[in-house]
């Protein structure tokens, strides 16, 4: 749908990691010579280990013998899962992270495989799919942001939530009415219904609701610690600030 299908001028919000940390250690996979230079080439590495695997699984790419040691996969804690200096357990962080984190939220490291906090494996089957969309759809900010047309924005419901009035720490609506509210604070109409909804549904109705409502908001796309070299390698968060 995303290649053939999309309507014109649509703004797509993943939730997921359009890259790994780079900054804070100087390189995706330090110390390994491979170790790719820019956010799309990390994406065609991911694609081209795991190219053999069904549905854009990375399973491969987490057995790697070279990679294995970056990852929390759940059997055990790689040796270069922390960079050094790193004040927290929850491993390596971009510069987006850091600034999730100043702002309430409690991100957890694209490099982390196991349990409900775990990013990482969306992360990476969500790269084989951007690399498969290489050229025809740009992925802010390592594309730049074009005048015209339809862009990819990495995005972290979380921030929709604080955009509707609710704290990090209640982040996630599980009824409706709690998401009615929130939809309602964004200027949204409601969603029909009552009483239980999943948290996956209800994340997904409230982020598509904030990124209409603030999709022309020219500060989001210029958070003054996007500089050039993180658009390039790590990319961003779409309303990180």
């Amino acid at each position: 749908m995303l290649r053939e299908e999309l309507p014109p001028d649509t703004l797509v919000g993943v939730d997921l990691g359009i890259a790994l940390p780079f900054a804070d250690c100087g390189a995706f996979f330090p110390g390994w010579e491979s170790s790719p230079p820019n956010a799309p080439s990390l994406w065609a590495l991911v694609d081209r280990i795991a190219g053999e695997e069904p549905n854009l699984g990375a399973n491969t790419l987490v057995a790697h013998p070279q990679l294995r040691a970056y990852f929390r996969d759940g059997i055990e804690t790689g040796s270069h899962f922390r960079c050094d200096g790193a004040s927290h357990g929850r491993g390596r962080f971009r510069v987006t992270e850091h600034a999730q984190a100043a702002m309430g939220c409690k991100p957890y490291s694209n490099f982390n495989l196991v349990g409900a906090a775990q990013v990482g494996k969306s992360t990476l089957t969500g790269m084989r799919m951007l690399h498969h969309l290489r050229g025809r759809l740009p992925v802010w900010p390592v594309d730049p942001l074009p005048a015209t047309g339809s862009v990819i924005v990495e995005i972290y419901t979380s921030l929709a939530a604080l955009a509707a009035g609710r704290s990090a720490a209640r982040a996630k609506m599980r009824s409706v009415e709690n998401l009615n509210e929130a939809l309602a604070a964004l200027g949204s109409p409601p969603v029909t219904g009552s009483g239980v909804i999943d948290d996956h549904s209800s994340d997904a109705l409230l982020a598509a609701a904030w990124l209409r409502a603030v999709a022309d908001d020219r500060q989001l796309w210029g958070p003054a610690a996007l500089t050039p070299s993180i658009a390039e390698t790590e990319g961003w968060t779409f309303g990180a600030l």
